[in-house]
């Protein structure tokens, strides 16, 4: 969860002829599949695609963020350049101290994700749906995690057969003391 602050602003009233102060603000935000769910809801696109999101569609994800209900327009419009940063640090960092090895010149996907999909990979691999509120990236990493440790083992390769073979039969020939 983050926590970020937006600072309460003062304005002057002409009508009245007196200085207004607005209060700062403390909202909490959550990037998870709940969130993300909400969002394709109401654009009916999917969030993770390559398509740049407009303003109005990053402002209303960070409403759908918002765990309170203390989010409103006049509070998003004082968010500040370091509020906007803050949020996109936090739904681009990793989440997790899991690491994978990825294997260079391996092509990726290029399947469309939506929380459908997410949500189908949760149920397949018996994740419990109280993860949907969890940091989006750290459900992808448990995810990946499932996923890889039940991938059958790797078969070896001819040459790995052949030098295994090699070894073997070096062993038997000086166990046994003979030349082959």
């Amino acid at each position: 969860m983050l926590t970020i602050t937006v600072p309460g602003v003062e304005s002057f009233d002409e009508e009245k002829e007196q200085f207004l102060y607005s209060e700062s603000t403390v909202l909490e935000l959550e990037h998870s599949l709940a969130s993300l769910s909400k969002w394709e809801s109401k654009f009916e696109k999917p969030f993770l695609g390559p398509e740049n999101k407009t303003t109005e569609e990053t402002y209303a994800y960070i409403k759908m963020m918002c765990l309170g209900d203390n989010l409103t327009d006049e509070v998003l419009q004082r968010f500040t350049a370091e509020n906007f940063e803050a949020v996109n640090d936090y739904i681009e960092s990793k989440m997790t101290a899991t690491w994978f090895k990825d294997l260079p010149n391996k092509p990726g996907s290029r399947e469309v994700i939506t929380n459908e999909i997410i949500r189908y990979w949760m149920i397949s691999l018996g994740i419990s749906l109280e993860y949907e509120t969890r940091h989006l990236n750290q459900l992808f990493t448990l995810i990946r995690v499932i996923s890889e440790k039940n991938k059958p083992a790797k078969k070896m390769s001819r040459s790995e057969m052949i030098q295994q073979r090699n070894a073997l039969n070096a062993q038997r020939r000086q166990q046994f003391n003979t030349t082959g």
